[in-house]
């Protein structure tokens, strides 16, 4: 059975998804379509979820095959409610939306089999912007990421509906950073992954900001000020290796 998930902006899409892999004790499929070169949402679900395969533009045949083997489907959709997905209208599927009551319309009344409370929305799609930028091989300066973080959030680069991303810091651990326009703060989440510690890391992160007004310029130009330098980044990744040999004997 296919799952598929939608809902605005920020409604809590992935982590509704998350909270379902925690209960499903067998494998499982989790789909992204249109996530580009920057997958927030898979990288954070396979790093809580090593067993659960991630299906970007594998072919379709593999998909039915998973599913002809009873393995269940979990299906994200974007903030915009797209239902012309040839193969979610030729198979059975489960359909949810996590809507808040102020968000709920027709169309998604229509859409779904069960709408699920989820977060707020005010979004205007009509003017919305939607900038991602990969960011893997980059180290950051842990203050000077949370000084960007709060002025994007705050409002210092325009209207920010929705901020996500995934970030390596000085330390070898990796964060995902999670603001959503309405709730309190962000949340900062440490990925289940190893530290990094020699060299530049070749996994993935990468930041993704939806709103309107955004100064895109800035937003790319200021992150790259936090970037570590690769003097800095041998100097800590040094001193991070001496303190984790020292713990360890």
């Amino acid at each position: 059975m296919i799952t598929v998930v939608a809902g605005p902006c920020g409604a809590g899409k992935t982590t509704w998804i998350l909270q379902e892999l925690a209960q499903t004790p067998t494998s499982a499929v989790y789909v992204t379509p249109e996530v580009s070169t920057v997958p927030i949402d898979a990288t954070r679900v396979t790093a809580r979820f090593p067993q659960v395969e991630i299906f970007h533009r594998q072919p379709e045949t593999e998909l039915l095959q998973r599913l002809a083997a009873g393995v269940p489907v979990y299906f994200e959709l974007g903030f915009q409610l797209e239902t012309n997905v040839p193969l979610l209208e030729a198979q059975p599927c489960r359909r949810i939306a996590l809507v808040a009551e102020e968000n709920r319309d027709a169309g998604w009344q229509l859409w779904a089999d069960e709408v699920i409370r989820g977060n707020q929305s005010t979004l205007d799609l009509q003017s919305a912007q939607l900038w991602r930028a990969p960011l893997s091989g980059q180290v950051f300066d842990p203050p000077s990421l949370d000084t960007f973080w709060q002025e994007l959030t705050q409002g210092a680069y325009g209207k920010v509906h929705r901020a996500k991303g995934i970030f390596e810091l000085a330390d070898g651990q990796a964060f995902h950073f999670d603001f959503v326009s309405g709730l309190p703060g962000s949340a900062y989440t440490e990925l289940n992954l190893p530290r990094w510690v020699q060299g530049r890391p070749s996994r993935f992160s990468g930041i993704e900001v939806v709103g309107q007004g955004l100064d895109e310029g800035a937003i790319a130009t200021t992150l790259k000020d936090c970037y570590l330098s690769d003097s800095l980044l041998t100097t800590h990744q040094a001193m991070l290796r001496d303190s984790l040999s020292l713990e360890a004997s």
